[in-house]
């Protein structure tokens, strides 16, 4: 099976590794990470901007990449929420008859993190500067960061991954059509 990841960043195509070899451990897998751009800010600041970010990179991977079977997009995002920004991830899969997409679960940012990314910092970045780090977007990530490692961006975007892929795994019950819930004139409940 021929993978493309729309990133290069190693983080993101372990997370994919992983997620493949663990729902397909007898498929042999190809993947590659290709440069794409998202189409949203360098930092999305909304869950609509992040998922539109994760969309518009699964489908310039599959223009980039026509032959492969399965484009991924995974775009990293932050929103605020009750006054706590958070960080979480949406990822897209396309290919074998699928276009679906899954959120991350979310991490609040603390404040000073938080306040470094309303001043327009990445994620990355501030995390750097902050805890005096290097590239740690290619790593665990924040979430490592702020889980003392007990998790890390790898591990948050493969289970993503996996929740994305459900229809593909088990495609039987995404196959029945949606029932009518607002039946209209001529249509009796």
């Amino acid at each position: 099976m021929k993978i493309i990841i729309a990133s290069q960043n190693p983080a993101k195509i372990a997370a994919a590794q992983q997620a493949l070899d663990r729902l397909f451990p007898a498929v042999s897998t190809s993947i590659t990470g290709v440069a794409v751009p998202s189409g949203v800010s360098a930092q999305p600041f909304s869950d609509e901007e992040t998922r539109l970010g994760a969309c518009n990179r699964a489908r310039a991977a599959q223009q980039a990449c026509p032959d492969a079977d399965l484009w991924i997009g995974m775009e990293g995002g932050v929103a605020r929420l009750h006054r706590q920004l958070q960080t979480f991830a949406w990822i897209q899969v396309l290919g074998q008859g699928l276009d679906n997409g899954a959120r991350s679960a979310s991490l609040t940012l603390p404040s000073f993190v938080a306040d470094a990314l309303e001043q327009g910092e990445e994620l990355g970045d501030a995390m750097d500067r902050l805890f005096r780090l290097t590239n740690c977007k290619q790593a665990g990530g924040a979430i490592g960061v702020l889980t003392q490692n007990a998790l890390s961006r790898t591990q948050v975007y493969r289970d993503t991954l996996i929740l994305a892929l459900a229809p593909l795994l088990n495609p039987a019950p995404y196959a029945v059509p949606a029932r009518q819930t607002n039946p209209g004139p001529g249509n009796p409940a």
